[in-house]
């Protein structure tokens, strides 16, 4: 069974009287042919993955291989030490979390990709921030991925999930969406309101465009993962208070794949426009590859 279709995935788990994420489990089961349990297992080593990856970078700093980026996970981390911020300090652990995997991915260190490496830190630092809140045990929260990996496969099936078809919104977007989806499951939602949770995360990414500043998925990636999941919190939040996506999930998710093929090819991933084709963005190029990598464009806002 492959899904197409967020509100096929809705009534599937309405009609059986279950989760999204069972319904995703007994699909695995049967195309895979293995059992729930190993499933499972596996599912709980790619937790462990995300995990390791979320520590790693608020015990210590972290830099790219490149030099351009590394330690914010760490800074923010320690900020919230400090007792005076203006976000819930919970809500920045979670921010630290998903700042941490995109820098273990930059450094060239293991994550998991959810959907994309590119919006690898969402998933796992909302997850973790669930874990550390207490509120969950550690098998409810490997469940949750089941959910966030049906939603995504909706997403890949009907649009994209890739920043060169579809730009950023496509990836860091819909990883925000599985996210948002995967913490209302968690948290007892019913399956309208996880589908509502899609629909209102995707709205808020809508033209979300992918600017890599020389190709590298650092600036602005890893700060988009770190504020994206903070956007998760809040649009699970929404959802289980019983806002509702006016335009339905699916019909946010078409729009998503359309405003993406409308995109001009130098805001898909290429490098060229947006924050890659500023002053700086070009300089750093230069400084990272000492050269031009790509001719100059016009539509990129190249000269």
């Amino acid at each position: 069974m492959s899904f197409t279709h967020l509100q096929e995935l809705i009534q599937l788990a309405q009609q059986s009287q279950t989760t999204i994420a069972k319904v995703m489990l007994a699909v695995e089961v049967e195309q895979t042919g293995h059992s729930e349990q190993e499933i499972v297992e596996r599912m709980s080593r790619q937790f462990d993955v995300m995990e390791e990856a979320v520590r790693k970078g608020v015990q210590s700093p972290i830099q790219s291989r490149t030099g351009l980026t590394g330690g914010d996970a760490y800074r923010v981390h320690e900020y919230v030490k400090q007792g005076s911020t203006f976000v819930a300090p919970q809500t920045l652990r979670a921010m630290a979390y998903a700042l941490s995997v995109s820098e273990v991915n930059a450094g060239m260190g293991r994550i998991v990709a959810t959907p994309t490496a590119g919006a690898a830190g969402i998933l796992p630092g909302v997850l973790v921030y669930a874990l550390d809140s207490g509120r969950f045990s550690r098998d409810a929260v490997v469940m949750a991925m089941f959910t966030a990996a049906a939603l995504g496969l909706v997403i890949a099936n009907s649009a994209s999930i890739a920043g060169a078809t579809g730009g950023c919104q496509a990836e860091v977007g819909s990883a925000t969406a599985m996210a948002a989806g995967a913490l209302v499951e968690l948290a007892g939602g019913s399956p309208e309101q996880v589908g509502h949770a899609v629909g209102l995360t995707l709205k808020n990414s809508l033209g979300l465009v992918c600017d890599p500043v020389a190709g590298l998925v650092e600036i602005p990636c890893i700060v988009r993962n770190g504020l994206h999941a903070v956007t998760a919190l809040a649009a699970a939040d929404m959802a289980l208070a019983g806002v509702k996506s006016i335009i339905p999930p699916d019909e946010v998710i078409q729009a998503m794949r359309d405003i993406g093929n409308e995109l001009p090819v130098s805001l898909r991933e290429t490098g060229i426009g947006g924050l890659a084709g500023t002053p700086t963005g070009k300089r750093l190029r230069r400084q990272v590859f000492g050269g031009e990598l790509f001719p100059e464009s016009k539509e990129g806002g190249g000269q």
